[in-house]
């Protein structure tokens, strides 16, 4: 009788619902990605009726995708920790100039979007028409000084919009360390660079390893700068791969999908390689004794340094958004434009276009809703998972965060597959798209709420239960607003994802449910290359307006908070 009590609460009966949405969410399509992977019968059938490895077996007839693949992730994972760790070991353990507006200056990257730096990069390094290369010859240069159109090229643009969040990650390693074991290393007479060498980058290879894994699976999974700079010159990695393989006619489903599940090969061996090289060793840096966060005097270094700094937001955020804004206000965009070549017209136009109008409303609209709801569904599984004592709440974790590993493009891929035979028809709608935005979020969004209900201590809510408040009670005066600035920024960040999502949209979206971000890169390849920068800088706009509103917000309510 008190078991079956238990399982009636009402935590139990919100826990099971909330998990049983959960695991429908990210396991239904994955089953049918799976099925369509295994299926070498008729591509058309459903069910499948024979099953077998062959598709697997033909991406062997496909080794230069593959090449190409591992080519760009690999450059990109490397040159996006160089910039990381560099900037990281920066602005945390030197004292160069103006460290702490570099610092918050790191985020502005990641909200610019790759999409945006492949748009910017494409016109200022394509080999003919580049705007820089257009400048090389004028100073009689022959042929072109860089090509972005390469495979290096496209691993240079991703790498500067992943070179933040490796930022975000080492450096929060390196805030955490003890300063005095790189002071004793220069005490024995160790030179600056040898000490961050020998001594730095040892002690936090934990964070700089785990960054390297994320970064990695993010370039495995790219999509915009790859279609944007790669398509021009037929360079596929598996992301533009499989989107060609699916837009094509007749599309070849079952290949796309053994295509896009390799992948999860290829992200579970590097997970075990990480976990064998952390469980190798001991990288303690926090022990007992208290310490206090200090910097390194680099002496005359620090204007190096702080030229490092200078270079690295100027190639990131400084020169896409003049290059946009050039090229967007020229008839014909170049590097050397006549008076009568400047106009406004493409704004203008911009305005009158579904892209800018529908598809932006529609964007807004996702985004509204999707970091609502999301809000609700993420903060209720944070609370099962680290507040509940329900049975299989480790389970719901490792359900949840199983989008991570998996490129977006590939777990819409999935979703394609298996919404267009549900009964209820929504494939090719906006609903579509919301589910699968909260699906695709759903580790960004626990995650980000998790963080602050581990700061939380459960006595808190222990106390309220002790003098007899009810869980929903507990949780609306309690938790609540406990959490309150956890959920304020995962509904920004939440908002702002849904905005800029392209892997998921392209393959998600119907004529009547354009969003903004598939509609820019369809005006790149369909119109003028001066309207797309306007459209691009449109929607860059939109979201710097909504984050500095949604960010004096955030203010607002934490210093509400703390009052």
């Amino acid at each position: 009788m008190r078991i079956s009590r238990t399982l009636l609460s009402p935590p139990a009966l919100a826990g099971a619902l909330v998990a049983i949405v959960a695991g429908l969410l990210v396991l239904y399509p994955v089953f049918y990605l799976l099925q369509a992977a295994l299926n070498v019968g008729d591509p058309e059938a459903r069910p499948p009726t024979e099953f077998g490895l062959d598709n697997f077996a033909g991406l062997l007839n496909y080794p230069q995708i593959i090449i190409n693949t591992l080519t760009v992730s690999v450059a990109a994972t490397v040159m996006a920790l160089v910039f990381g760790f560099l900037m990281a070991w920066i602005l945390t353990r030197t004292n160069v100039p103006g460290r702490r507006f570099f610092e918050q200056a790191m985020v502005v990257p990641y909200y610019l979007t790759p999409l945006l730096g492949a748009l910017a990069w494409s016109l200022l390094g394509t080999p003919e028409s580049g705007f820089l290369n257009q400048v090389y010859r004028a100073l009689g240069g022959s042929g072109y000084l860089i090509n972005i159109n390469s495979a290096y090229g496209i691993a240079w643009v991703m790498a500067l919009f992943e070179g933040s969040v490796a930022f975000v990650m080492i450096g929060a390693v390196m805030k955490s360390m003890d300063p005095a074991l790189e002071e004793a290393s220069q005490v024995m007479g160790a030179s600056r660079w040898r000490t961050m060498l020998r001594v730095t980058l040892p002690l936090v290879l934990p964070g700089v390893l785990g960054a390297a894994i994320f970064v990695f699976a993010e370039m495995l999974g790219s999509f915009a700068a790859a279609l944007v700079l790669g398509l021009p010159d037929r360079y596929y990695v598996v992301t533009t791969a499989i989107y060609q393989l699916t837009q094509q006619y007749p599309p070849k489903i079952p290949l796309a999908a053994a295509m896009g599940t390799s992948l999860f090969v290829v992200m579970f061996v590097t997970l075990f390689i990480y976990r064998r090289i952390i469980t190798a060793g001991s990288y303690v840096t926090i022990t007992g004794k208290a310490f206090r966060p200090r910097v390194n005097d680099v002496g005359r270094l620090k204007y190096l340094l702080l030229a490092a700094c200078v270079f690295y937001l100027l190639c990131s955020v400084v020169l896409p958004l003049l290059t946009l804004l050039y090229a967007s206000i020229q008839n014909i965009s170049t590097a050397f434009p006549a008076a009568s070549n400047f106009t406004l017209a493409h704004f203008r136009t911009a305005f009158t276009m579904n892209a800018a109008t529908t598809a932006l409303g529609n964007s807004l609209w996702l985004g509204f809703w999707t970091a609502t709801l999301g809000v609700t569904l993420m903060g209720l599984i944070s609370w099962i998972i680290y507040r509940s004592k329900l049975p299989g709440s480790s389970i719901i974790e490792y359900i949840v965060m199983f989008p991570q590993s998996v490129p977006r493009l590939i777990f819409a891929f999935g979703m394609m597959w298996a919404w267009l035979i549900f009964p209820i028809p929504i494939y090719g709608t906006l609903w579509l798209l919301l589910i699968a935005y909260l699906t695709v979020f759903l580790p960004l969004g626990v995650r980000t709420i998790s963080g602050v209900m581990l700061q939380i201590d459960k006595s808190l809510e222990e106390c309220a239960q002790m003098c007899g408040a009810g869980w929903g009670y507990r949780i609306r005066t309690v938790t609540v607003p406990l959490l309150w600035p956890g959920l304020v920024a995962a509904w920004l960040l939440l908002f702002v994802a849904s905005i800029r999502e392209l892997g998921a949209s392209i393959l998600l979206m119907g004529p009547h449910s354009k969003v903004i971000t598939p509609s820019i890169v369809e005006s790149w390849f369909a119109s003028s290359t001066e309207l797309t920068a306007a459209l691009a800088l449109i929607q860059t706009a939109v979201v710097a307006i909504a984050v500095s509103i949604l960010l004096a917000v955030t203010r607002r309510a934490t210093a509400h908070i703390t009052d």
